[in-house]
């Protein structure tokens, strides 16, 4: 995918701060410190467009890219940070969840889970979610590149099981792996919403 323009348009705390020229939009959701800002500047061939940080927790507003004038990345606050406060989880949580329950432009959520780990309560709560309000979704697992090739295998095979899903798609930000793989799904689901 050639990437000729991606600028950040805004960032929304509700509906209102959404953007309401009617492009589709794919929103990337996962656990605080999973990886999703690295993810984006990897997967745009950016450096910086959206905030990395070596604190968890830091996005907290619903941050919209426009990718090629043509569609959105959708960057999600990240869930299940401890040292917010319990009213503050509860807020963001209900921001994430009006966005993808209600949001007519969302065509693809991809939920990110760290390939290091067994999903969390919250990522198995994410997948039921998305599940029950029949949003259509893709799981990545990031940080790929931290483990070994058989590593990496066995623990995409426990991943599968512990989600009972059949495909999912490992990347890694600093290698590019995977990139082609997840371009590819979100260009399909792109294109079949506009038929």
């Amino acid at each position: 995918m050639k990437i000729s323009d991606a600028i950040f348009v805004r960032g929304a705390i509700d509906s209102d701060g959404y953007p309401k020229d009617g492009h589709q939009e794919i929103a990337f959701i996962g656990r605080s410190n999973v990886g999703k800002s690295s993810l984006l500047n990897s997967l745009l061939g950016q450096r910086k467009l959206a905030r990395t940080s070596n604190t968890p927790g830091r996005t907290q507003q619903i941050n919209f890219f426009l990718i090629n004038r043509d569609f959105y990345f959708v960057d999600l606050p990240g869930y299940g940070f401890a040292k917010l406060s319990k009213k503050e989880r509860e807020t963001l949580l209900l921001l994430i969840e009006k966005y993808l329950a209600q949001r007519t432009e969302l065509v693809l959520s991809i939920l990110l889970i760290d390939s290091r780990h067994l999903p969390t309560e919250f990522d198995l709560l994410m997948k039921s979610w998305l599940e029950e309000i029949g949003r259509p979704f893709l799981i990545v697992l990031t940080k790929s590149d931290k483990l070994s090739n058989n590593e990496l295998r066995n623990q995409v095979g426990k991943i599968k099981l512990a989600l009972g899903v059949q495909d999912v798609v490992t990347y890694s930000s600093i290698t590019g792996s995977g990139k082609d793989s997840l371009w590819k799904a979100i260009l399909a689901q792109i294109s079949n919403e506009k038929v």
